[in-house]
């Protein structure tokens, strides 16, 4: 069979370049660039705890953040509420101080609304100013009413005025002046302009041309029902045309008059006439600054929503669903069949090389662009020959040894009641990646070897070149089985869903940096395999071959700086510290760009810049060197401050070398050799999912049986086990290769 070529100029590569090219297509949080203006509104459950105090905690907070802000060059307005809640908690201490004890006794009759904002905002206004000027912050007041809005010569003058102020770093803080408010009923007013905080915000984000509105609640956005309830989600872009019928609102603010039902409104209103607008907790401390970061926070409504790919895919539940049943129909293949199937994959990558190095090519320009770190595009850029490799990988897993169904153990249990142990796929795996684009190639191919169904999330900084590698791939699958048995999460906004479906996803493995790692591992039921760090260690011993103690720490430390199994720590016997040996080993690793630290013995004998930890996987050119006094301290070393994930000791000490390697308790221990051969593809793997520092089903370079489980297979006759009294066990080992 010809290997598919994907034609630059047919529909099918377009749409995957248009897939790949577009921000709003695999992440609607990207739409959010470019804001200068922003509106924060705080809702009065934010302002105040549950007993109407104010919560001086998470206001100085919020304007710790929107000093930052202002600081950083963005113009921004407040609104706030909270002077109603304020006023009454306030007006409600001072009548219960001057009561009598006959007044006690009588019920208290409920305080007038436009006093309690009269009184409140008073000393709202007076803690904004107090925590501003702390923080040598600049705010303003205004109070307006719903009738001010009807006067053109008001709304010109307000734009002007609020104009006037951000140009001056001023924050102005807008409230509804409730204490004069012709307001009829809660949510109606005499003009409709507006009716509360949620929508005079929305109001004013449109009169000054904001880029952003933020809506500050006590919850982290808006949910398919109420937050209390276990079964409602968060949804984090909204779709009219989705969600409007789906949610059911829970009841409206603790204290305020929206909640809510009036967010969204406000929310839905403002986004229409094109200013994004996002719903988020207000109790988290840097949840706007993350925001504006690009991370995805709360909930976002924007005007082109319905036109985002997210309203067309499936969601994840469907997607991990169909994952499962594409694997089965694989299953179902010949063992023949599925090694055609990857030697198609193979060809295909190798037939469109092109468009994968031109989409490679467009990431990596793009990740430059945005001030990505240098390992980090190091890691994501596809050097020359790295299709073909990957290419050569997948022909070695496709000539191995059919995994699936293999009998590992035979077993006659009774008289014509034979037992066998069989290997059989995980099921549906959950691989998410940063920037390591083989890792999809490696992850497809060992799917497709082992039977199993797989979702893969990649890093936003490799979207072009996972989606056209998703589709080549892909494209080699017969409708057989269908190409949803890989499916391509397009955004990150899908990981938490996909998280909780333990009941359908069998196995998470992510492959990125620590906080990756450690935040998967505290998010989901799901069985979680691989590592967090790889913080590899080089102890070289004081019976050392010099030449091959150099080419060692040199290839473990300057072959691939940025992977995992990269030297990250060099001990030395401090017999050492004084030879020369060492001095030209250090002084050809500073050659080759290495920057060294020291750890508390190392700095002060090397003079070395102090490491800030002995556990710091650096993944560039620099390591720490530390001086341990034997092979014992070298092992606590290593066990106090490593990851577990490959560790070396460079001796001619036969004795030395067996301690070393018994006792260090890492996936992978080597004597004289570099840690560069901690690989799937080295092991002679064919390729791997990742490595795995646990010490639960698998370890080390994860290959092919790293996916495969075990299940049981009874042979039998009629027997039945009646409380064992017709049977006679035997529990005999049966040669494998015999047959039934």
């Amino acid at each position: 069979m010809t290997a598919q070529k994907l034609d630059p100029h047919s529909p099918i590569f377009h749409s995957v370049r248009n897939q790949a090219l577009s921000p709003m297509a695999t992440d609607p949080a990207a739409c959010i660039k470019n804001v200068k203006r922003l509106v924060v509104k705080v809702g009065t459950a934010v302002v105040t705890r549950h007993d109407g105090r104010l919560a001086v905690g998470r206001l100085g907070a919020l304007c710790e953040q929107l000093k930052e802000l202002n600081s950083q060059g963005y113009e921004v307005v407040l609104v706030t509420s909270g002077a109603v809640g304020l006023g009454r908690q306030r007006l409600r201490y001072r009548k219960l101080v001057n009561s009598s004890l006959a007044d006690l006794q009588n019920p208290q009759v409920e305080l007038d609304g436009k006093g309690c904002a009269a009184v409140g905002q008073n000393s709202l206004m007076a803690l904004y100013d107090t925590l501003f000027s702390q923080l040598d912050v600049t705010s303003s007041q205004h109070l307006v009413k719903d009738s001010d809005f009807r006067n053109d010569s008001f709304r010109e003058q307000l734009s002007e005025t609020v104009k006037s102020l951000l140009a001056l770093k001023v924050i102005p803080v807008f409230n509804e002046n409730d204490a004069v408010s012709t307001r009829r009923t809660p949510y109606e007013d005499s003009s409709g302009i507006f009716w509360d905080n949620d929508s005079l915000a929305g109001l004013l984000a449109m009169e000054v041309k904001a880029d952003l509105l933020v809506l500050l609640s006590d919850v982290e956005g808006l949910y398919s029902g109420p937050p209390s309830d276990p079964n409602s989600k968060l949804i984090h872009t909204y779709i009219k045309e989705k969600h409007q019928a789906e949610i059911t609102f829970g009841d409206k603010s603790r204290l305020g008059r929206g909640g809510m039902t009036a967010k969204v409104d406000a929310a839905v209103c403002a986004a229409s006439s094109g200013i994004p607008v996002v719903i988020t907790s207000g109790y988290a401390t840097d949840n706007i600054i993350k925001l504006l970061q690009g991370k995805p926070v709360g909930t976002l409504f924007h005007k082109d929503a319905h036109l985002w790919t997210s309203v067309n895919e499936v969601d994840a539940r469907e997607m991990a669903v169909a994952a499962r049943e594409c694997s089965r129909r694989l299953q179902a293949m010949s063992s023949e069949d599925r090694r055609k199937l990857l030697l198609d994959v193979a060809d295909a990558l190798e037939a469109n090389e092109s468009l994968i190095m031109a989409e490679n090519e467009a990431d990596v320009a793009a990740a430059k662009a945005d001030g990505y770190e240098k390992a980090l595009i190091s890691r994501l850029a596809l050097k020359p020959g790295k299709i073909a490799g990957l290419a050569k990988s997948i022909r070695v897993l496709a000539d191995m040894e059919e995994p699936i169904s293999r009998i590992a153990k035979r077993t006659e249990l009774a008289d014509g009641l034979i037992l066998e142990k069989t290997s059989c796929p995980l099921g549906v795996l959950l691989i998410v990646f940063e920037s390591r684009l083989d890792a999809l190639g490696q992850i497809a191919s060992l799917a497709i070897r082992t039977g199993n169904g797989l979702l893969l999330k990649g890093g936003k900084e490799a979207r072009r070149s996972n989606a056209i590698l998703h589709k080549i791939i892909t494209s080699a699958i017969p409708d057989s089985v269908g190409d949803k048995l890989i499916g391509l999460v397009a955004s990150r906004e899908d990981i938490p869903d996909l998280l909780k479906l333990d009941d359908v996803i069998d196995l998470v493995i992510p492959r990125g940096s620590n906080s990756l790692v450690s935040q998967i591992k505290n998010s989901t039921k799901i069985p979680v395999l691989g590592h967090a760090d790889g913080v590899c260690h080089v102890y070289i011993d004081k019976s050392a071959n010099p030449d091959m103690a150099k080419k060692i720490v040199r290839d473990a430390k300057i072959d691939y700086p940025a992977a995992c199994n990269t030297m990250e720590t060099l001990l030395v016997h401090q017999d050492l510290s004084n030879n020369d040996f060492l001095k030209e080993l250090l002084a050809e690793l500073r050659r080759e760009g290495v920057t060294l630290y020291g750890g508390p013995r190392a700095s002060s004998l090397l003079n070395l810049p102090r490491a800030q930890s002995l556990h710091r996987e650096y993944s560039s050119l620099a390591c720490t060197v530390e001086f341990v006094d034997d092979v014992g301290a070298a092992i606590d070393h290593i066990h106090q401050h490593g990851s577990s994930h490959t560790d070396c000791i460079v001796t001619e000490d036969h004795e030395v070398a067996e301690m070393f390697l018994h006792r260090v308790d890492s996936a992978a221990v080597f004597h004289n050799a570099s840690t560069r051969f901690c690989d799937g593809a080295r092991f002679g793997l064919g390729a791997e999912v990742g490595v795995s520092t646990s010490r639960v089903h698998a370890r080390g370079p994860v290959g092919v049986e790293g996916l495969l489980t075990t299940r049981w297979i009874l042979r039998g006759s009629g027997q039945v086990v009646d409380g064992d009294q017709g049977v006679t066990y035997s529990h005999k080992d049966l040669p494998l290769q015999t047959q039934i």
